[in-house]
């Protein structure tokens, strides 16, 4: 298998990372919905981000990673993963609003990759990803008449997170360093327009208001480009023990 350039190495970690805790918050919440259908919709979806983090690992491990660092054996420092899902509280609804926007954008970041190589595997995770960004869409819309000062409080936070995953807006043709080598077909900031679009149309007319959405996140001097994220948030280390199966191994027979 032919070398990546390093930063789309890194650009593909923090993919398969907000992959890795999406699939853990699923797991964690999949008890917590208002029905039986989302509770199940909910173990489904881990099941198959978790099948993309496996395939995903097996890419990166190809390109120099470590496969016990990728599955977790690492500081919470370490992990890619979008900010809004460093850690999840309160209700239900602010649980959509966060996951939602993590998911829509790792998807983005993922379409936008263009190796022949890797076609086949994008082809089969979109074909998952359409329906969890179909239901997340649909719930959000249901959210946003029965509880819109929630849905908009979380969205204030969670959006301009999501919009770190993806990166700044000065990456255009001209400054993407992952677009200028071939590795993607469109830059970051074609990505991002792409992706405000598609909330703001989400929205239109209901009575959540994206008008105090920080949409200009990150600001490219705060971005780490690495970790795709401002600030030196992450998650915690009872997620990375649990990500580790840690306590699992105490029931592994031998």
């Amino acid at each position: 298998m032919s070398e990546w350039p390093e930063p789309a190495v890194d650009y593909v970690q923090a993919i398969s990372d907000t992959k890795l805790v999406l699939g853990h918050r699923y797991a964690e919440w999949s008890l917590s919905g208002p029905s039986l259908e989302d509770d199940i919709g909910g173990a489904s979806a881990a099941q198959e981000e978790i099948g993309h983090v496996r395939q995903l690992a097996r890419e990166l491990e190809s390109q120099g990673r470590d496969l016990d660092w990728l599955n977790g054996q690492r500081e919470p420092e370490a992990f890619s993963n979008a900010a809004c899902l460093d850690s999840i509280e309160g209700t239900w609804t602010e649980y959509v609003a966060s996951i939602a926007p993590a998911d829509r954008a790792a998807w983005y970041l993922l379409d936008a990759i263009d190796r022949d190589d890797l076609d086949g595997l994008i082809t089969k995770m979109g074909e998952d990803e359409y329906f969890h960004l179909e239901y997340h869409d649909a719930r959000l819309e249901t959210l946003a008449e029965d509880n819109p000062e929630t849905v908009q409080r979380t969205l204030e936070t969670t959006l301009p997170q999501a919009l770190a995953l993806i990166g700044p807006e000065a990456y255009d043709e001209d400054a993407d360093p992952v677009f200028e080598t071939g590795f993607t077909d469109r830059p970051i900031a074609k990505i991002r327009a792409a992706y405000i679009e598609h909330y703001r149309r989400l929205f239109d007319g209901t009575d959540v208001s994206l008008e105090n959405v920080d949409w200009d996140q990150p600001a490219l001097e705060d971005w780490d480009e690495t970790r795709r994220r401002t600030g030196s948030g992450s998650i915690s280390q009872t997620d990375v023990e649990q990500l580790r199966g840690e306590k699992n191994k105490l029931f592994t027979m031998n």
